[in-house]
């Protein structure tokens, strides 16, 4: 009797989302750059705050 009040999940595809695999990023920046680009975020950040 507990079997039929069980609720379901559907069946579909479990939640999963497929995704376009051709899709390619209007930016591309390479590794080096976007750590180069935070380090100086975080330098700046360090020598506002130092002389505020």
């Amino acid at each position: 009797m507990a079997d039929k009040k069980k609720l379901r999940a559907p069946t579909g595809m479990a939640g999963l989302v497929r995704y376009e695999e051709d899709a390619e990023s209007k930016i591309k920046l390479e590794p080096k750059i976007v750590v180069f680009i935070a380090v100086a975020i975080i330098i700046l950040e360090i020598l506002l705050f130092s002389f505020l």
